[in-house]
């Protein structure tokens, strides 16, 4: 088994994770992912301060990846935060699957940026109705719903990946369903006239790939860019 040690900068940095970021290192990797890399692929964290986590293990999808860019000179680049703060990130992009008008940020910073979105939905239609819409928008054979409320939902609250988090922004912001993933258990019991609809962690974010494709196809117009054709494979929840 091979071992690659790496050393992480501070907080959820995103930049250049892997790569001849400096003459000094290697490579670099930020907290925020070897922390989930961490939990995953089972990575030694050796002291909360320094944050050097020390091995990379081969035998790990997740260890093997960064081994593989960091032997073959390929650098990583991860949007995280950034992309999950901003309007036209994660969250945006599912807005715009379901036609929401009048987005806004759900959790404002303060500073124009912020966790998830809410929005009205083009015309308001019956909880069931929703979640088929909902089900279609996304390209899903099935989500995960608590009861469907007797009235009509008109505002619609959202965030990509994982948003149990933000239940009570969502209910607060008036609007009658939130749309999200990682929901658990006990969040499913929901007052009357509030919906959860929970579409997996993976599927609220994956359009986020087609919006950095356009970004740095705009960027460096003399790049060759291109995506994975094995995208839809990347999700590890599968469902039978």
């Amino acid at each position: 088994m091979k071992k690659t040690r790496c050393h992480p900068t501070k907080g959820d940095t995103v930049f250049c994770l892997v790569g001849d970021y400096a003459i000094s290192e290697n490579f670099i990797i930020a907290n925020r992912v070897l922390i989930d890399a961490a939990a995953i692929a089972g990575v030694a964290l050796d002291g909360v301060d320094n944050a050097v986590f020390d091995l990379l293990d081969d035998t790990d999808m997740v260890g093997l990846t960064v081994i593989k860019a960091v032997s073959a000179g390929i650098a990583v680049y991860a949007a995280h935060t950034n992309a999950d703060k901003v309007a036209a990130g994660v969250s945006g992009a599912m807005a715009a699957r379901l036609c929401l008008k009048d987005v806004e940020i759900l959790d404002q910073d303060g500073d124009g940026t912020g966790l998830g979105v809410v929005g009205n939905l083009p015309e308001p239609m019956p909880a069931s109705e929703f979640v088929y819409y909902v089900k279609k928008a996304f390209g899903l054979s099935s989500v995960r719903c608590s009861h469907l409320p007797e009235g009509e939902i008109s505002r619609v609250a959202m965030c990509g990946g994982s948003g149990s988090s933000l239940i009570g922004k969502a209910r607060s912001s008036g609007a009658q369903a939130y749309v999200s993933g990682d929901i658990t258990y006990h969040h499913f019991f929901t007052p009357e006239d509030f919906l959860i609809v929970d579409i997996g962690h993976f599927e609220g974010e994956v359009d986020i790939v087609n919006i950095l494709f356009s970004l740095i196809k705009k960027k460096f117009p003399t790049f060759a860019v291109r995506t994975s054709s094995g995208l839809a494979a990347g999700n590890p929840v599968l469902y039978f």
